[in-house]
């Protein structure tokens, strides 16, 4: 592989791919480096190009090349799910599901990953606990846009298993891997990105405190932001109950790793 190519820094505009670069990427040979090239991936041709080796059949391929190109809001956070959906409507209950799960996990292209958390997260016979540890790989993959799907992918079912869920991933908040920790609040934000609001803890924020208690001097600047984003979501809603947590966390934990999610947290409530 060209050096050149594998050490690129990524264009700034979608247009500005250069195409050798986005036929790589379209071919499943190479990740992303940037959301710019994310979102430049043709989830048709990818499935077209990078499928057939993980052995899925022509129909199944033809079929999501069908439906996503008959996708009406043709985005890539759509196409992703719609792909995920059928992998997981069409071979969740054949033998070689758990092999396809496995072999998209471990696939090279992040766009591929990306895949795999919906045959988990849509699966009706799989408990909850179950469904997390299956995904766990995923929630620290070393890539940004498979992370971000992996949340995506599961956080309905944590809005309906809310206190399950929280129960649960009130351990994941000290985990030693940052991208761990980091999942348990951005999985949870009350407002979140790109979906549905979490209305239980708009309203009743303090359900949540098993996970931001534990985070409250994250030393990562990665699940800090998350944090300090989740409590400004709170803030819309109860600012009430963000400002009186930051005022108990000034005098419990006078850290500037503190101090940098309060001032985050606080940025909706200091505007007014």
């Amino acid at each position: 592989m060209n050096a050149e190519i594998l050490n690129r820094k990524g264009a700034r505009k979608v247009e500005d791919v250069p195409p050798e670069v986005l036929a790589l990427l379209n071919e499943g040979q190479i990740e992303t480096v940037n959301l710019t090239e994310w979102l430049a991936i043709d989830h048709s041709v990818l499935v077209q190009k990078a499928l057939p080796g993980l052995g899925i059949s022509e129909d199944l391929i033809r079929l999501l090349q069908q439906e996503l190109q008959a996708q009406k809001k043709p985005t890539s956070m759509n196409s992703i799910k719609l792909v995920g959906k059928l992998l997981h409507d069409n071979l969740s209950k054949t033998a070689s599901w758990k092999n396809t799960f496995k072999a998209l996990s471990l696939h090279g292209s992040d766009s591929i990953r990306s895949y795999a958390p919906y045959l988990i997260s849509l699966n009706p016979e799989m408990e909850l606990k179950e469904k997390f540890n299956q995904i766990k790989p995923l929630v620290a993959d070393t890539h940004f846009g498979v992370r971000e799907v992996v949340w995506f992918a599961i956080r309905p079912e944590i809005d309906k298993k809310l206190s399950e869920s929280i129960e649960f991933l009130s351990k994941w908040a000290e985990d030693e891997d940052e991208n761990i920790r980091r999942f348990t609040t951005e999985a949870t934000r009350p407002r979140g990105v790109w979906c549905k609001h979490i209305e239980a803890l708009k309203e009743q924020p303090e359900l949540a405190m098993p996970i931001l208690e534990k985070l409250k001097s994250d030393p990562s600047k990665y699940v800090q932001d998350s944090v300090g984003n989740w409590l400004n979501d709170a803030s819309k809603t109860r600012p009430d109950f963000v400002i009186e947590l930051c005022e108990k966390w000034k005098e419990e934990s006078p850290s500037k790793d503190t101090q940098k999610i309060i001032k985050r947290a606080r940025r909706t409530i200091n505007k007014k």
